[in-house]
């Protein structure tokens, strides 16, 4: 990971976004693919020109993250608020939005606000709500995420550990060190700002208001957003569907790519043909 400048867009002006915006196909309807904290965009490219040789694909990246500009309020809200800006800017109307972790919370999130432009949900390895009554757990992940930063490392210097901590014990540590290959440019600030954007979250109350195809897809060792929280989930939204991947963790889309694109192609296939 490199470092840039912390220059900050003022909302609404997303057109240096764009041209860091992974893309693929063309139409106004769109699967929109969303990462995770501490991962790039690009981890989702071979998915993207999967998507794309039939369809339209798209691959957000977060503010500060692949070279995209700062943006304010850097909140769950906020950048629900960005995305709808992105998607205006490339002339997608609808999205099926692909949302890892962080990304599928803001999945949940931008569904929840415009609901008119969702087509289908894929959640992958996250959650609907992030934190805890008392307040300890959100201390500790802070103190876990930002513990090597405040003591003088940097994101090039975590990245490996944190990508291959997420992945299934039997993951291809090939597969891990090219994740953290492809994180390109994140700003410290960015990191900082992602991970502070999960306190707090909490879309339960919206699950069955979700009136879309949605799929919910696990990664059977996953230590973050573990199968039976997945599940969970999946039964308090209408109609959605919950798959496990075996032998993966955190990051299925990665670890067992073949699996999940096959996966996530048959749901689309099936979501579009309902429309």
């Amino acid at each position: 990971m490199t470092q840039a400048s912390d220059a900050v867009a003022p909302p609404g002006q997303t057109g240096d976004t764009l041209s860091h915006v992974i893309a693929q196909g063309s139409g106004m309807r769109a699967a929109v693919c969303l990462h995770g904290v501490g991962l790039s965009a690009a981890t989702f490219r071979p998915l993207v020109e999967t998507l794309g040789a039939g369809s339209r694909a798209v691959a957000v990246p977060l503010p500060g993250y692949d070279g995209a500009p700062m943006f304010e309020p850097y909140t769950m809200a906020g950048l629900a608020m960005r995305l709808g800006q992105i998607l205006d800017g490339l002339g997608i109307v609808t999205a099926d939005l692909v949302g890892h972790s962080h990304g599928g919370m803001l999945a949940l999130e931008f569904a929840a606000s415009r609901p008119e432009r969702v087509a289908s949900l894929t959640l992958m390895a996250t959650t609907p709500v992030f934190g805890s009554k008392d307040g300890k757990f959100e201390e500790q992940f802070l103190a876990e995420r930002f513990g090597p930063l405040d003591a003088g490392k940097s994101l090039a210097e975590i990245a490996p550990a944190m990508v291959r901590g997420a992945m299934s014990a039997g993951a291809d540590p090939k597969v891990a060190a090219d994740a953290a290959a492809m994180n390109g440019e994140i700003l410290e600030a960015a990191y900082r700002a992602s991970v502070r954007s999960l306190i707090g979250f909490d879309r339960r109350p919206a699950l069955p208001q979700i009136g879309v195809p949605t799929l919910c897809v696990a990664g059977a060792e996953d230590r973050l957003a573990p199968p039976r929280s997945m599940e969970r989930m999946a039964q308090a939204i209408p109609g959605a569907r919950y798959e496990v991947i075996e032998g993966a963790g955190h990051l299925p889309y990665l670890e067992k790519s073949s699996a999940f694109a096959a996966l996530l192609q048959a749901f689309l296939a099936e979501a579009r043909s309902a429309h």
